[in-house]
C-alpha cells in the first residue's frame, strides 16, 4: 500500500514524489500563549468558536508521510505514546499517535528512511519511542540541526521548560549521529532548511517535485493566523529572528505557488500563503 493511502490529504508532485498528511491526534493549548503580544480583541474573534472552558484551543498533531524514488521521509513525529496519564490529561491528548496513524494508512515505521523534525519540543519529537522505550522508526535516520540538540540540552530554566529533556536523551545516542547544519538535501527533492527563530535548530521542510512543491515550516507556521509574520506565540525563544525569516520564506512560497501544511491546524491545514499588501494570508484549499 503507498502512501496515496494515508490520511486525510495527499498531493502527487510529479516525477515520483507524493505527499500525504498524516495526523497523530490532537492535544490542547493556551489560546493566549499561542497568540503571544497580539491583543485578545484581535485574535478572539477568530478562535471563539473551539475555544474551551479552560481558554485553551485544540492543536492537530501534522506530520507528513514524503515517498520518492529514493525514499521515504517522515516529517514530525507527534506526541507519541509515552505521557504519563496525569500528562495525558493535562495535556488534552485524543486520537491515535503517529505509529497508529501510520498502521492505519497501511505502511508500517520500519519503511521510513529519515525522520525530519522541525524542532525538539515534545509535541514534534515526542514519537520517537514506543510506550516500551525502544526506537519507534528502528532503520531511520532522525534529522535535527545540531543547534537544536545543543540548546534543548541546556540547562537555561526557560529550556527546560520547553523540552522533555529525560526523554531527549533516551533519544540521542541514537540520534545524534544524523544531527544537519544549515541546509541540506535529505533524499532528491527533499531538504532541511535551518530557520532559527522558534528555537535555536528550527527548521522548515521543502518537498519540490516537478509540478510542485510542499513547504513544512514547523511552528514558524502552526495556523492561519500565523501567516501575518508579526503574531508570534509567546513560546517563540528568537522572536525577532521568526519575524525575519518568516517574511523570506513566506515571500518565496506565496510568489512560487507552494503549498503549505500547517503545523498544528485541526480543520484546515492545508493551503496556501499569499501576498495581502506588506503582509501575508492564508488560503485553505
Amino acid at each position: 500500500m503507498g502512501v496515496r493511502d494515508a490520511n486525510d490529504w495527499f498531493a502527487d508532485l510529479g516525477g515520483g514524489t507524493r505527499v500525504a498528511l498524516v495526523v497523530a491526534g490532537t492535544f490542547r493549548s493556551d489560546a493566549g500563549v499561542l497568540l503571544g503580544h497580539v491583543p485578545r480583541t484581535s485574535w478572539h474573534p477568530l478562535v471563539q468558536d473551539e475555544i474551551d472552558e479552560q481558554n485553551r484551543l485544540r492543536q492537530a498533531l501534522n506530520c507528513l508521510l514524503v515517498e520518492t524514488p529514493a525514499g521515504r521521509v517522515l516529517v514530525e513525529t507527534g506526541i507519541g505514546e509515552r505521557l504519563d496519564e496525569k500528562m495525558h490529561r493535562m495535556r488534552g491528548v485524543e486520537g491515535r499517535s503517529v505509529i497508529g496513524a501510520m498502521n492505519a494508512a497501511g505502511f508500517g515505521p520500519e519503511s521510513v528512511d529519515f525522520v525530519a523534525l522541525s524542532h525538539l519540543h515534545f509535541d514534534h519529537a515526542g514519537g520517537l519511542l514506543t510506550r516500551d522505550g525502544r526506537r519507534a522508526f528502528a532503520r531511520a535516520k532522525i534529522v535535527a540541526q545540531q543547534a537544536e540538540w545543543e540548546i534543548a540540552l541546556d540547562d537555561n530554566p526557560r529550556i527546560v521548560a520547553g523540552y522533555d529533556q529525560a526523554e531527549l536523551r533516551l533519544v540521542e545516542p541514537f540520534a545524534a549521529a544524523d544531527v544537519v547544519n544549515g541546509e541540506r538535501e535529505l533524499i532528491p527533492g527533499v531538504t532541511v532548511v535551518a530557520t532559527g527563530g522558534h528555537t535555536a535548530g528550527h527548521q522548515a521542510i521543502v518537498v519540490r517535485g516537478r509540478t510542485g512543491t510542499v513547504g513544512f515550516f514547523g511552528d514558524l507556521c502552526m495556523r492561519p493566523w500565523s501567516a501575518d509574520p508579526t503574531w508570534l506565540p509567546s513560546f517563540d525563544d528568537f522572536p525577532l529572528r521568526s519575524v525575519e525569516v518568516k517574511g523570506e520564506l513566506f515571500a518565496q512560497a506565496a510568489d512560487e505557488r507552494w503549498r503549505i501544511a500547517l503545523s498544528h491546524e485541526p480543520s484546515r491545514p492545508i493551503g496556501r500563503l499569499e501576498r495581502a499588501g506588506t503582509t501575508f494570508r492564508y488560503v485553505a484549499d
